[in-house]
């Protein structure tokens, strides 16, 4: 089975126990939390992936870390994923985790590349309109490539809107490319 699917199904199942629990949105900040110190410490992500550390090993570390930090249901369901053999996939569950509250919550994110750093103002009027287009709460960051001369790309989920010059002229370029006979 892919780490993907199993990543899914193990977050899917805290989901629902957040949901149980009526703990969702604090799990999510938890967790959220969780992936940034994972982000920080690649030591930890290389101890919690490596198959020969024993696994009372991985859940005295992360109890160390995380007791008394993050909600025990997020504990305890890592200690689980640890105890089944799937530490390796504890990083990928918690991302899954954070899709998934996403979408339960009606959030979609979006990521708009620019050739210059957007204004506040555009970047909240960029995102009242993508919230208009797509019906849903939207969660935008702004990243910069100069490379794109000017203009922006929008990503939203597998979605793209590219209205750069570079696109416009790489488009351009393809178009005159297949009138050559």
């Amino acid at each position: 089975m892919s780490v993907f699917k199993v990543a899914s199904r193990y977050a899917k199942s805290l989901i629902d126990l957040a949901k149980e629990q009526g703990s969702l949105d604090a799990i999510k900040t938890d967790m959220d939390q969780f992936i940034e110190v994972l982000k920080a410490n690649p030591e930890l992500r290389a101890v919690l992936s490596n198959p020969i550390i024993k696994l009372d090993k991985k859940v005295n570390i992360l109890e160390a870390l995380f007791k008394d930090k993050i909600n025990p249901a997020i504990l305890s369901f890592f200690k689980i994923m640890i105890e089944k053999s799937r530490a390796e996939v504890i990083e990928a569950a918690a991302h899954e985790f954070v899709r998934e509250y996403n979408e339960v919550k009606g959030i979609v994110k979006a990521t708009v590349i620019s050739a210059a750093p957007l204004s506040d103002t555009n970047l909240s009027e960029l995102k009242a309109t993508i919230a208009n287009q797509v019906n849903a709460q939207v969660l935008i960051t702004n990243k910069v490539d100069q490379s794109l001369i000017g203009g922006f790309v929008i990503t939203i989920g597998d979605k793209q809107y590219d209205a750069s010059i570079a696109g416009k002229l790489n488009r351009l370029e393809r178009y005159f490319e297949g009138q050559r006979v």
